[in-house]
């Protein structure tokens, strides 16, 4: 082939070798990369030319000529088109060995780390039903019905769902169900283009160890007639549903939540059991969707840190306390940073009712309240945002100089990046990055990377 045909709209011959940190596949045609949805590496497929670059472009997957060996039957009927999955047709292994790689090459990249002392990707038993949490758009049909899904992908086309094979089962009934209700109901549903109507989200979470459940209206106003009725209906059909709750976003964005949030019916948290640990659970608090998984990493974690019982441990963007807690029944004195008052107001609860004392939780900026502790930690457990650390967090970190930092973070490059500032000088040493599979069926990855203090 010629490069005349490098241009949109044309078919190319192109077999796939690797998976780009979104999901898509990458393969070259004549020096060129090409970035295809819905494909594995090994495929050998027909690739129609979108959105042309010099040196890349994005394409559609047109045909699979030779499938790849790693290719298999998506669990979703939908899987093709909805934006919730990406990898479906991907078998288990080779997606944790993507992870891996994703991982490996990041720190090469990105950290400037040679040879990075990572594991193997850390699972759970079940690539499947294994969501506590889900929150899905609401939409109506060119005929009328009451629609709830993800988008589809690259686009804002809502992907009907009665079920969903990567939420927990249990959640099933009450996807299926609550559409038919608002429909009798005739509630209105969000109009983003028009910024009209009510109901914008449905949100589930259920406690996997407890099976208490909650379901989230999330809505523009609260003028849904008879709602209090609706609400207790729910509570009757589902016997393990604890609460039903509004939250109020008035806004025109695409943050989900707003900042109020009222109880209809019932009890507006669940009960969740994670590591011997009671936590109370509300529609808005972040709590990691995959719990099994997430409490294998804090075992890793755990291990690793290996604490006598005498340290002194600061959990920086430590949220409720669902890493806190658990470590503080370890350590002699743990400190717990948190911007969100909310959250801290939950952690507070969760180490009383849990009997946990030797625990105080501090309200504000990590990069503010961390140089001003008053004491020096032995360990610093950094959970921050997507966006990785601020600059003050590292260089307080530098300053600070506890023996060990524990970074979790569910951005592989914003990690590549905080952890080469971190190492750059030869105070720290890169010991050992724990990837962790959180999202099943996605590109998505979580990593827990070990840190010790050069002598």
């Amino acid at each position: 082939m010629t490069n005349t045909v490098w241009r949109q709209g044309e078919i190319i011959e192109v077999e796939i070798s690797d998976l780009s940190d979104a999901g898509d596949g990458v393969g070259r045609f004549e020096q060129r990369v090409v970035f295809v949805t819905d494909t594995v590496p090994g495929d050998r497929i027909l690739v129609r030319l979108l959105h042309v670059k010099p040196k890349y472009a994005h394409g559609t997957l047109k045909q699979i000529l030779t499938p790849s060996p790693h290719r298999i039957r998506p669990s979703c009927i939908v899987a093709d088109k909805c934006g919730g999955c990406q990898w479906q047709h991907i078998d288990d292994d080779y997606q944790l060995t993507a992870k891996q790689n994703q991982v490996i090459q990041a720190l090469e990249r990105i950290g400037s780390f040679a040879n990075p002392p990572v594991d193997p990707v850390l699972v759970a038993d079940s690539s499947l039903a294994y969501r506590n949490k889900v929150t899905y758009p609401l939409g109506i049909s060119p005929t009328g019905q009451v629609q709830a899904g993800y988008y589809q992908k690259g686009s804002h086309q809502l992907i009907n769902l009665n079920q969903c094979p990567v939420q927990d089962s249990r959640l099933n009934p009450l996807l299926a169900e609550v559409k038919l209700d608002i429909q009798k109901r005739g509630w209105s549903i969000y109009d983003e283009t028009r910024h009209q109507g009510s109901i914008r989200y449905l949100g589930l979470r259920i406690g996997r160890r407890t099976g208490e459940m909650l379901l989230t209206l999330v809505v523009k106003d609260k003028n849904l007639t008879g709602i209090e009725t609706q609400a207790q209906e729910w509570l009757h059909r589902y016997p393990q549903l604890m609460g039903v709750c509004l939250n109020r976003n008035s806004d025109r964005t695409n943050v989900i939540f707003g900042n109020e949030t009222v109880c209809i019916a019932g009890i507006p948290h669940l009960r969740e059991k994670f590591a011997d640990i009671e936590f109370q659970v509300r529609p808005e608090t972040f709590f990691q969707v995959y719990t099994e998984t997430a409490e294998a990493l804090l075992q890793v974690i755990q291990s690793e840190l290996n604490f006598q019982g005498n340290e002194i441990l600061v959990d920086a963007y430590c949220g409720i306390g669902t890493l806190t807690l658990p470590l503080a029944k370890q350590s002699r004195q743990v400190i717990g940073l948190e911007v969100q008052s909310a959250a801290v107001e939950q952690a507070i609860f969760n180490a009383q009712h849990n009997g946990i004392n030797n625990v105080t939780f501090q309200v504000g900026l990590v990069e503010k309240n961390l140089p001003n502790l008053g004491s020096i930690p032995d360990v610093v457990l950094l959970d921050p945002p997507r966006k990785g650390c601020e600059a003050n967090v590292i260089k307080s970190l530098l300053s600070l100089k506890p023996s060990r930092i524990v970074y979790v973070s569910c951005k592989v490059a914003t990690l590549s990046r905080d952890l080469k500032l971190l190492c750059e000088h030869g105070l720290y040493k890169l010991t050992r990055v724990q990837p962790a599979d959180f999202f099943p069926q996605t590109a998505h990855v979580e990593s827990a990377a070990f840190l010790v203090r050069e002598q």
